[in-house]
């Protein structure tokens, strides 16, 4: 068995799949393949392309409902999941408050500018039935960027598995999925990344199956009068939330693994961590004080 390494961007992220296969040939083509996987979910869900399904659905808000395939509506209705276990602060339709943060300016929006994007923003606003689906408000949106990567992670290892490669490790972004442990039967290890300190890492843990999602407040944020705001936003006041510095989540997928880190981040460092107990899931969190909580089953 040969071990390759593909790297390749999407998502305005560097991804790399690492492989183990009997020939370089076929490493070759199952990394090409999984790379057009993910390549497909980003044309077909990034809301900055015009003609992507997300964006088709944005611009009949108020006005018709837009058909959509089954993996769209599985897509969706696993979205309605995550709102419901959240008790609404999972909510696609919060990603309009892009509109009024910017994280690179000097400091956050005030309450004046976000108050006029609160009432476009309601999971329960958004209409599904037979195969359609329609944002009741005019100047609604949905946004997939809460699941979308974990979901393309996901997929680019299950067409690994297709070509029957059970030795490789997938990354977008940061969010992993590994098929199987390396082909002596190792597993891969992992270094979760330190919040506060860009080339240092809080724990580093094999993985031989299984997916990794981090979700935290060092990537994409701004600092004003001494405090850090992040860029995942209560869809509630708009307001950057605040709690832990970083989640990191275990699970049999990615999608999920991801789901669970933002719900925790949403919720706040008491109510996350019991939000991280219940779910059943090997976890590494950082609270407020960079403290880090493990819990590795």
């Amino acid at each position: 068995m040969q071990k390759t390494c593909h790297n390749f961007r999407a998502m305005a992220c560097d991804n790399v799949i690492e492989l183990y296969a009997p020939t370089s040939a076929l490493a070759d083509e199952a990394a090409h393949a999984a790379t057009r996987e993910v390549k497909r979910i980003e044309a077909k869900y990034s809301r900055y392309l015009a003609d992507s399904v997300v964006s088709r659905i944005n611009a009949a808000a108020g006005i018709a409902p837009v058909e959509v395939d089954a993996e769209t509506a599985l897509l969706l209705d696993y979205a309605d999941v995550c709102n419901s276990q959240s008790d609404g602060l999972f909510d696609i339709t919060s990603g309009i408050l892009r509109r009024a943060w910017n994280f690179k300016a000097t400091q956050p929006p005030s309450r004046e500018i976000l108050a006029p994007l609160l009432p476009l923003i309601g999971w329960q606003y958004v209409e599904r039935a037979a195969g359609h689906v329609y944002l009741s408000r005019p100047g609604m949106e949905i946004d997939f960027g809460g699941f979308g990567k974990e979901y393309a992670a996901d997929r680019a290892a299950a067409v690994l598995l297709s070509y029957g490669l059970r030795h490789a490790f997938v990354t977008l972004g940061g969010d992993v999925v590994v098929t199987g442990p390396h082909a002596n039967g190792a597993p891969w290890h992992l270094g979760i990344r330190h919040p506060r300190k860009e080339n240092e890492v809080i724990a580093t843990l094999p993985i031989s199956s299984g997916a990794v999602a981090t979700s935290g407040d060092y990537e994409r944020f701004l600092e004003f009068a001494g405090r850090r705001y992040s860029h995942i936003l209560d869809p509630r006041t708009g307001e950057s939330v605040q709690g832990f510095q970083s989640v990191t989540a275990f699970a049999p997928t990615c999608l999920v693994a991801g789901s669970i880190t933002t719900i925790a981040m949403l919720k706040g460092e008491r109510e996350g961590k019991a939000w991280l107990d219940e779910s059943g899931c090997e976890f590494v969190a950082v609270d407020a004080a960079g403290r880090a909580a493990r819990l590795l089953l």
